[in-house]
């Protein structure tokens, strides 16, 4: 693309593109390009006038090679561009402010009086209808009927201006906030579809796991117990319990067999199902999230909904204010300063929008919430309750050896876990899978159905053999699996220091997996942190067997453990805290853990789990780094410091306009005017970020320590 440097300074230059005009679909693809670009730290496209400021903190001359390298047709810069931006809309409401104004004045200029009088009783009567409609039909006084009492006095009084510009300031006060809204709204919704989900995809050499942006309409998929389905299809073999109370709010699972339709979004409890895709990739997942995301307004934290609740209280104290400040001064100028100024929309517009901001900061971090009331509970919590396999300990647990019984050869054992265990999600499974791929075993489809039993293991049907692998509990006690008396001697020898996964073939014990699960590097660090934080009570539960847990719980330091733990265990364990009034988060990654993580004040699940683990959980988070805990606290504190401080400046500031327009120190205009210039400001403010920049967490983790 061919361009001209028009201003630069170190580390930032405004350029023009050297083409006749721009479209917003043609400033997106060159903002998203550039912002690929290494170095490059902020750009701002600006399509009217086909300039862009770019910020880097790299080369200057790989930023000049990248805008000469640069064409709005390249298929590589299009695909960088998510399917939904803000230009767009803020356009469609930058239009409309204009627009608005530009109505304004031309009536006050152009038209006669006479048609400006019909003009202002025509749009008075939508807010005198709306307020009647509050009042008489719905038995409310809300802020409508404040509106439509200052409209309707105005009028009466034939003062025309003031109703006119009463009318005028509320609708680019409502204009603002639906912008204000909509924008981060849009913004949580965009950060929160940028993950790409995997699938197994039925190919003619087997099952293949592909992205799920590859998959086309016509494919067919396999989703597999405790996986999320991706796309909209219909069932073509097998059979599942599929969860869809994300969708239809349905409480138990629904049976789906062939010829039944799945929805993208839905989590597989149970079975396993073949679906061939209706619909490929496209807005669905961020549909889905912008539906999240407004559902999770409707759960608000308890200080929310007590701000909410006061603004209604509020209303009638405004009217009995007017009607006293008449009754007394006989002005109603003096009476419409109550009328002019109300508390409910500032509260109910900038409380959500602090959530919402405090959400898309937690997105940056890879945390996705689903509602403003689980950040209050973390702010609140005093207990946290941590699974062992992939929270405490490393994400990727590695086979620190395979020893093979009965005559096996090891490689093959390990080739048969691999193709058992990679069709689930688990950290475990995970470290089996790539064990057999750093020994280059492949591991190609073998058996027939595979069938997972919760926090047990998995059988299948393998050369007319029926194979098992998972726990001891399952192996020993369940699938009363035996091991032949020549190797009792090693059996009894296992090593304590690893957990250990057991592999049958025809009841017979064949290997036994060594998992070695090392501490993530900073969990003791973390633990200590989240106690000086305000955790009184941090426990680890686990499925694991007593000597392993032991020396783990040992070495992060938690107040206790439980070890050999079915999911109920979990669940139960969770729910006696709560009963004994403790403000309980549940962390884990697996389908065993789901139980518990519905149980908890606030769910968090590792986005690396499974996904019925994430459907379920009410926080998600990322594996890699613990420290994100402190993050996600440091953010929700932050948060709830925020909106109480909100409370009091709104409280405060309106009251004060009040003050003033009861002594005819300002006029009702001017009241409604700077309560709406407030009531924005707030509002943009509650926009940035509670925390701001990621050096916060560490000033915040340096001062705990």
């Amino acid at each position: 693309m061919k361009c001209i440097i028009k201003a630069e300074s170190r580390g930032r230059m405004r350029i023009h593109a050297a083409v006749m005009n721009m479209s917003l679909r043609e400033a997106d693809i060159l903002e998203y390009y550039l912002r690929s670009v290494n170095g490059v730290s902020k750009v701002r496209v600006f399509d009217r006038t086909c300039d862009a400021i770019i910020d880097y903190t790299g080369s200057r001359t790989d930023v000049i090679r990248a805008l000469a390298a640069f064409c709005f047709t390249d298929e590589k810069a299009v695909a960088l561009v998510p399917e939904h931006t803000s230009r767009e809309m803020s356009r469609h409401y930058e239009n409309r402010l204009i627009g608005m104004i530009a109505r304004r004045y031309a009536r006050r200029w152009f038209l006669p009086h006479d048609l400006r009088l019909l003009y202002s009783m025509w749009s008075a009567a939508g807010y005198i209808k709306e307020g009647l409609h509050a009042l008489l039909r719905m038995r409310k006084l809300n802020v409508s009927v404040l509106d439509a009492t200052a409209i309707t006095v105005s009028m009466l009084r034939n003062d025309h201006d003031t109703a006119s510009s009463i009318m005028f300031l509320l609708g680019v006060g409502e204009l603002l906030e639906e912008w204000v809204r909509k924008k981060s709204v849009g913004d949580l919704a965009g950060m929160m579809s940028l993950n790409v989900d995997k699938v197994w995809l039925c190919a003619e050499d087997g099952d293949v796991l592909v992205p799920v942006s590859e998959v086309r309409a016509g494919d067919t998929i396999v989703v597999r117990t405790g996986n999320l389905i991706p796309l909209d299809g219909k069932v073509s073999g097998g059979e599942a319990m599929v969860n869809q109370s994300a969708m239809t709010g349905e409480s138990m699972p629904v049976r789906k067999v062939e010829g039944s339709y799945v929805y993208s979004g839905t989590v597989v409890e149970e079975g396993e199902c073949c679906i061939l895709v209706d619909k490929a990739t496209g807005s669905g997942r961020y549909d889905r999230i912008v539906k999240m995301i407004e559902e999770s307004e409707k759960l608000k934290s308890a200080t929310e909904a007590k701000a909410s609740n006061l603004a209604d209280k509020l209303v009638p104290y405004s009217l009995a204010g007017t009607v006293l400040s008449y009754a007394l001064t006989r002005n109603p100028q003096t009476a419409l300063a109550f009328l002019m100024v109300d508390y409910s929309c500032a509260l109910k517009l900038t409380m959500p929008l602090a959530v919402m901001s405090a959400m898309k900061e937690c997105s940056r971090y890879n945390i996705t919430v689903k509602g403003g009331k689980f950040l209050e509970a973390i702010s609140e919590a005093d207990t946290i309750v941590f699974d062992k396999t992939g929270t405490l300990t490393h994400a990727q647990p590695t086979v620190a050896k395979v020893i093979p019984f009965g005559g096996n050869d090891e490689k093959e054992m390990l080739r048969l876990a691999a193709c058992l265990e990679e069709h689930y999600p688990h950290s475990i499974a995970n470290a089996v899978v790539a064990a057999a791929k750093e020994r280059d075993l492949h591991h190609e489809e073998r058996h027939t159905s595979v069938e997972y039993v919760v926090a047990h293991g998995i059988t299948s049907m393998i050369d007319g053999q029926k194979a098992s692998i998972g726990s001891y509990h399952f192996i020993f006690e369940d699938e009363k699996v035996e091991v032949k008396e020549e190797d009792q001697e090693v059996f009894d020898r296992l090593p304590d220091e690893y957990s250990l996964l057991y592999l049958a073939i025809d009841g017979t014990l064949a290997a036994v997996l060594c998992i070695e699960d090392p501490l993530r590097q900073n969990a003791g660090d973390v633990i200590k942190k989240l106690r000086k934080a305000g955790f009184r009570n941090i426990v680890m539960m686990t499925g694991d067997n007593e000597k392993a847990a032991a020396y783990v719980a040992r070495q992060a330091g938690v107040d206790h453990f439980v070890a050999e733990v079915l999911p109920e265990d979990k669940a139960r364990f969770v729910k006696e805290q709560r009963a004994a009034g403790h403000k309980v988060i549940m962390i884990g990654d697996g389908v065993n853990d789901s139980p518990a993580l519905s149980e908890a004040d606030v769910g968090i699940a590792v986005n690396s789990g499974a996904a019925i683990a994430r459907e379920i959980a009410d926080i998600t988070i990322e594996a890699d780094d613990l420290e994100v805990l402190l993050l996600l606290k440091t953010i929700a504190d932050a948060l709830m410091e925020r909106i109480h401080r909100d409370y009091r400046i709104i409280i405060g500031f309106n009251s004060i306009l009040i003050a003033l327009g009861v002594m005819g120190t300002i006029t009702p205009q001017t009241s409604a005017l700077l309560h709406n210039i407030s009531t924005i400001a707030i509002s943009m403010y509650n926009m940035t970020e509670v925390l701001g920049r990621k050096s916060d967490l560490e000033d915040y983790t340096n001062e705990e320590s």
